[in-house]
């Protein structure tokens, strides 16, 4: 076990049992527990000394017993319909990985951009973000890594070796995968937790909901946008491939599109309830205006899809079913959890009266509400590099919302441009799991990523800094 884990795991509860017993008011007898136990989460969280989703049950046991929330308050946080939002999401995520769906749809994005280098580069980019705005951005790099290895293993064998316009044009590819995987979530609600972590405390905290298609007309812009930024700045700026030509890049998209075979009955099914999903996401409005009873909510279309995957049968006489339960095993359960615990924190520093301190200190001060929501954002940004992005909205999001109202504005106009910088994080092999994988391919150096990731992170600040002033005003 790592030095950090050791020193996290001791001195969280420690700093957690010091603050609880300080003979004297931090804040308030109230709001000090829910200090003392976000300080033991936040310790947790940033040294792993266990799993994130395990310190994310930590206020389940404390709140009730520090009395600052009886437990079956604090327990309806861990069943949010946004929990279920993000399940129904899962499952779904899951069928399209099951079935090879997701690996169909990206090859033939690849195969359709065409197989010029920086269209190759510029096929990877596309077909990773259309896939982590749906199914986890670790689970569309794992996709999208094989493939891209195979084309720049031809690089490799070809007949004058590795040179430095090969290796400009392996490092566009696969910096091209992380960023986009990274970008392509921020397009829907679905499509990276934090995301749903503010949606629901949105929802919990101040009943304001953001529809799935309210999103996406923010989420969809900014997110491609920064991709295309990023292949701009990979093949033009920092890795041009100059007088690189190689054709067997299509031989290798045909050869793995021929490994999968002719579309799958499975696969339709697959698609046309992902299809109908979408549709029902993107119209809801519209429907509930039609149908004035009916009451659909995002929450209810991705678990209907859900159960829907579950129960309509391929084939009726074998008893096959497109997914079955024991397929949940890969499902990531701790995330859910993770969300649980993130709202679970925030409601107690609102019951706590915390959030409210923080509206009337930053009410009571005179610094510029452009200043403050740019610091905000260059905070989060640089801040997720190092920590769990979910752990950190989970954190910072009430706080964010205490700011808000403290400076009079409305808590979307701050809110959504600091959960959107928790996943701009493109400078470190740590700070998401698809900068990991792509470094664990070994043609990447830290420096590398750090060099193209400072300058994209600056980037993200400025567009996100346009979002606040500009953009939210127009669409909120």
């Amino acid at each position: 076990m790592e030095l950090s884990k050791k020193l996290g795991l001791f001195i969280g509860p420690l700093l957690f049992v010091i603050l609880v017993n300080l003979p004297f008011d931090i804040i308030s007898p109230k709001g000090d527990p829910v200090i003392a136990v976000a300080f033991w989460m936040v310790i947790w969280w940033i040294t792993e000394a266990v799993s994130i989703s395990v310190t994310a049950l930590l206020p389940l046991v404390l709140f009730p017993l520090l009395k600052v929330m009886p437990i079956g308050d604090v327990g309806a946080n861990y069943g949010s319909p946004i929990v279920f939002l993000f399940f129904g999401g899962f499952v779904m995520a899951l069928a399209l990985e099951k079935v090879n769906l997701h690996k169909r749809i990206a090859l033939n994005i690849i195969k359709l951009t065409g197989t010029t280098p920086n269209k190759v580069v510029l096929g990877f980019m596309i077909a990773t973000a259309s896939l982590s705005m749906w199914i986890s951005n670790t689970a569309s790099t794992v996709v999208m890594l094989p493939i891209a290895m195979s084309v720049i293993q031809l690089l490799i064998d070809d007949a004058d070796g590795f040179t430095r316009a090969d290796r400009n044009f392996a490092l566009s590819v696969m910096l091209g995968i992380a960023f986009s995987a990274n970008a392509g979530g921020i397009a829907t609600v679905i499509g990276t937790p934090p995301n749903s972590v503010l949606i629901g405390l949105l929802e919990n905290e101040y009943q304001i909901e953001i529809s799935f298609l309210k999103w996406m007309v923010i989420g969809v812009p900014f997110s491609f946008t920064m991709i295309a930024i990023s292949y701009f700045v990979l093949v033009k700026v920092m890795f041009p491939n100059k007088n690189l030509k190689f054709h067997a890049s299509k031989e290798v998209i045909h050869a793995e599109l021929k490994k999968l075979g002719p579309t799958s009955g499975k696969e339709k099914m697959v698609l046309l309830i992902f299809g109908i999903t979408v549709f029902l996401w993107i119209f809801r409005t519209l429907i509930n205006k039609i149908f004035p009873g009916l009451g659909l909510s995002d929450t209810i279309i991705s678990v209907l899809a859900a159960v829907g995957l579950f129960s309509i049968p391929y084939n009726l006489k074998k008893g096959d079913f497109i997914i079955h339960w024991r397929d949940t095993e890969k499902l990531a359960w701790g995330i859910l959890i993770l969300f649980g615990g993130g709202l679970a924190l925030a409601k107690g520093m609102s019951v706590s009266g915390i959030v409210d301190m923080v509206a009337a200190a930053i009410a009571a001060s005179e610094v510029s509400i452009l200043v403050t929501a740019s610091l905000l954002i260059v905070l989060m940004l640089f801040m997720t590099e190092l920590m769990s992005n979910v752990a950190l909205i989970a954190v910072l999001a009430p706080v964010v919302a205490g700011i808000a109202i403290g400076l009079e504005v409305p808590i979307l106009y701050l809110l959504i441009p600091v959960t959107m910088a928790s996943s701009c994080a493109f400078m470190l092999p740590m700070a998401t799991p698809p900068n990991a994988i792509v470094f664990a391919s070994g043609f990447i150096k830290v420096h590398e990523m750090a060099r193209v990731g400072f300058i994209l992170n600056i980037i993200a600040v400025a567009l996100l800094i346009v979002l606040f002033q500009f953009v939210l005003p127009l669409v909120f």
